[in-house]
């Protein structure tokens, strides 16, 4: 794809008109026409400056750097490379300052990066298939031999589980994992009457009791590596005053 192509379609999913792609950018109107036109060419600069104004993640900026001629800007480290030991370090130290709490660290795909101990609380009864690496938490959230026996408001939570892959399209990984995830669901797959979106407690079953949690999902925004800006910090958290003293320890 073309940069005039790659920026008309980002800038159309996320809805924003030519104009106010323009005034975040610090721009014309008019220089955003003739850049989507083709009649301009941006220089690396403003490429960099539209990407930024658009909020798009580093990945989808070094896609817009390449259709426009330039390289990318923004490393893409592997996880067991040796220069991330230092952050991935410092991320599951974190996961341990969350416990009591189950808290776990996940890939764009939700595949599970790292967890902590009480990670264990949400994999009761988990088919052993389900928990060999790479463990996909979504999968294993919905899959009927997962924890999906266990929530007691399955159809609401679905819906919160669904909303990852559905943010990812059209990238054809996101595609798949949506149809294999929604294949989970009974037919139909209706959240309840007082559904609230993505504010959804999960209502889980454990050998504690019944908790509900609700979920605190943190994303590390100022990083310039790609693969960490695309992990995510989940947490659990107690939704009552009853849930908080069956996680809190003896």
């Amino acid at each position: 794809m073309a940069f005039p192509d790659a920026l008309r379609d980002a800038r159309t999913r996320r809805r924003l008109s030519q104009l106010e792609l323009a005034t975040r950018a610090g721009t014309t109107q008019r220089h955003v026409s003739f850049l989507e036109r083709g009649r301009s060419t941006p220089g690396r600069g403003m490429v960099v400056r539209v990407a930024e104004a658009l909020g798009v993640p580093l990945r989808e900026r070094n896609a817009l750097l390449l259709t426009a001629g330039f390289a990318p800007g923004y490393a893409e480290t592997p996880l067991d490379d040796p220069a991330l030991a230092p952050v991935l370090g410092s991320l599951r130290a974190l996961l341990d300052g969350h416990r009591p709490h189950p808290a776990l660290i996940v890939d764009r795909y939700g595949v599970l990066v790292a967890a902590n101990d009480a990670f264990a609380l949400l994999t009761e009864g988990v088919a052993p298939e389900l928990l060999r690496p790479p463990v996909n938490v979504l999968r294993m959230a919905l899959h009927p031999e997962g924890m999906a026996p266990r929530i007691a408001n399955f159809a609401d939570w679905a819906q919160h589980v669904l909303e990852r892959p559905r943010q990812g399209l059209p990238d054809p990984r996101h595609r798949e994992l949506l149809e294999e995830l929604t294949a989970y669901l009974p037919k139909p797959a209706q959240p309840s009457a007082d559904h609230l979106g993505f504010a959804v407690p999960l209502h889980l079953k454990t050998s504690l009791g019944d908790l509900r949690l609700i979920t605190a999902i943190t994303r590390f925004t100022t990083a310039v590596d790609v693969t960490i800006a695309e992990l995510s910090l989940e947490t659990f958290l107690p939704a009552d005053a009853e849930t908080a003293g069956l996680l809190r320890p003896a």
